[in-house]
């Protein structure tokens, strides 16, 4: 009973983490991730959060500017906001808001 347990405690999370590192190694491939060895090693490594770094890494492949809402810093709001001051942010040449409220009077 002992063998048979020790077997299924370790064995399913061995058989898991060897398929995500082979997983991660035919799909590097694949998809054009070079090196194939690094991600399967970074996987390897790393149990578990190595797979989740390949596939961050692997959606960066897709992306696409031109369909990027969030691009040039622009923040889609809803309408029921739009009267709302926003906040500056880094870089930005409008005026702060007390420097508005001291204008308007």
């Amino acid at each position: 009973m002992q063998t048979g347990l020790l077997a299924i405690i370790v064995g399913i999370p061995l058989a898991w983490h060897l398929g995500l590192t082979a997983l991660a190694y035919w799909d590097a491939g694949r998809v054009g991730l070079e090196p194939p060895r690094k991600w399967a090693a970074i996987t390897f490594c790393i149990p578990l959060i190595g797979f989740f770094i390949y596939l961050f890494e692997r959606s960066e492949l897709s992306y696409d500017p031109e369909t990027d809402p969030y691009r040039g810093n622009n923040v889609n709001i809803h309408p029921s906001r739009a009267d709302d001051t926003s906040l500056p942010s880094r870089g930005d040449d409008r005026l702060s808001v007390e420097d508005d409220r001291d204008e308007g009077e």
